[in-house]
């Protein structure tokens, strides 16, 4: 048992110098930032307000046309 201790505190010890030695290099890319386009139709409330405005309009021309026949 204490035989194998001893052999694994030598492996450690040597093998840790080696992985002390070795080198990692990180590669930093510039970012890329494109513009994002985003369409959203609000239009529809607009419409439909515009419509009944409209269509109010036409009503009340529609009315005094035939009330001067």
């Amino acid at each position: 048992m204490r035989h194998r201790l001893l052999g694994l505190f030598l492996l450690f010890w040597f093998i840790s110098p080696m992985a002390a030695c070795t080198r990692h290099e990180v590669e930093i890319k510039p970012v890329e930032i494109k513009p994002i386009h985003i369409t959203i139709d609000v239009n529809v409330k607009i419409d439909k307000e515009l419509d009944n405005f409209f269509g109010e309009i036409d009503n009340a021309a529609a009315k005094a046309a035939e009330s001067a026949q």
